[in-house]
């Protein structure tokens, strides 16, 4: 039932994991980590996730452990009574490989790994480290818990502590690296202050628009800038504390309506596109809906801000002439047409070709190619986005 060691021959075979971690990864397998009872995607379902436990049906969950996919392992922050919001998983074998061997270790280095979740990542650095090398930093009690006890059960035993992995854990450091499981919209300075000279930070990272990049960060020296870019293209759940708002619902009618200059579908064509979008239309977040009766006539691309902006555009007949409804301070489909326009002129930029600088204050830019080509700014600074000059 277990294909775990198949799985390992198929990413060093493609190159998504080296010899370097290969015998962590052997040593510490996915499956000890997963619980009994995970979730999985079902149409049907209320919340549209269905409760799959190892203990009724092993085959299905075996399935699942060896797919090489992302496992959900909770909802809604353990609640009962959620929406059926993913926010606790056993990450994908591929994107694990891929942020350790970004994080570029080597012995003697020791690692903050922010946001423990399964345990599975602590793991694997400490059969790569070893355990006093490991501080690993979980904000969900009862999952830090669980954790621990799977740690154990391995005989590994990391420096646990359960708090806000936005803070880090100063008195662990100051660390050589720090690997985040959970996206940021924004680096946190402590992370930065608590990192040597010289050290690594890997973290995903992206906006409301664009949940897409991985950022690998090297951190300046006391005072100065650090700079990293955008090296690969992966979603992660979002740190608790910078979770994007709702879409929110209008209830009012929109003071414009008029055709739209762009085809909706080309908004998200792609994920550098969306990811440039995303640089360009600060705290913008996005949801699709439809009506059963009519899905060609009301699909719609809808947009909000949290802060009394909102807009939709239809997907059929995108040009016509109550295509596009907004309202609000921001017009920001008009502001999603100039910033796909934008990412058109500089010459469909990928994402990894973004990089983030921090400055010694915890301002935060991203660029293009280089940190002194300010063509897609971002201003990020403590809480709140705004564009700089």
């Amino acid at each position: 039932m277990d294909q775990y060691p198949q799985l390992l021959a198929t990413l060093t075979e493609s190159g998504a994991l080296g010899t370097e971690w290969r015998g962590a990864f052997e040593r510490a397998p996915r499956s000890a980590f997963v619980p009994d009872d995970i979730w999985v995607e079902d149409s049907e379902a209320p919340n549209g996730y269905r409760l799959l436990s190892k203990n009724t049906d092993p085959v299905g969950w075996w399935a699942e452990v060896d797919s090489g996919r992302q496992v959900v392992t909770q909802l809604d922050d353990g609640r009962t009574d959620g929406p059926g919001i993913a926010t606790s998983s056993g990450s994908m074998p591929s994107l694990v490989a891929s942020m350790l061997r970004h994080l570029t270790v080597a012995d003697g280095n020791t690692v903050l790994d922010i946001g423990t979740g399964t345990g599975w990542t602590s793991a694997l650095l400490c059969s790569r480290l070893g355990d006093d090398a490991v501080t690993t930093i979980e904000v969900d009690p009862t999952v830090a818990a669980a954790a621990g006890e799977r740690l154990a059960e391995l005989g590994l035993a990391p420096r646990r502590v359960v708090g806000d992995g936005l803070l880090g854990h100063p008195a662990g450091g100051p660390y050589d690296r720090i690997h985040s499981t959970a996206a940021v919209q924004r680096v946190p300075l402590a992370w930065v202050e608590q990192t040597r000279p010289g050290g690594i930070i890997v973290t995903p990272w992206g906006t409301p628009y664009a949940n897409a990049g991985l950022l690998r960060l090297e951190v300046g020296e006391p005072g100065q800038e650090s700079h990293g870019r955008f090296v690969g293209d992966v979603s992660f759940m979002w740190m608790r504390a910078q979770r994007p708002h709702p879409v929110a619902t209008p209830d009012q009618p929109p003071d414009h309506r008029g055709p739209s200059a762009l085809d909706p579908d080309l908004a998200e064509e792609n994920v550098h596109a969306a990811f440039a979008i995303g640089l360009r239309v600060p705290g913008v977040r996005t949801l699709h809906s439809w009506q059963a009766a009519d899905p060609p006539g009301t699909h719609r691309f809808h947009l909000s801000d949290d802060a009394g902006s909102w807009a939709s555009a239809r997907f059929h007949d995108w040009d016509g002439a109550d295509a596009v409804h907004q309202t609000g301070p921001r017009r920001l489909w008009d502001e999603v047409v100039a910033a796909h326009r934008t990412w058109l002129e500089d010459g469909r930029p990928e994402l990894t070709r973004f990089g983030l600088t921090v400055t010694a204050s915890g301002d935060q830019l991203v660029w293009l190619d280089e940190p002194g080509h300010r063509g897609f700014p971002l201003g990020a600074k403590a809480g709140e986005f705004d564009h700089l000059a």
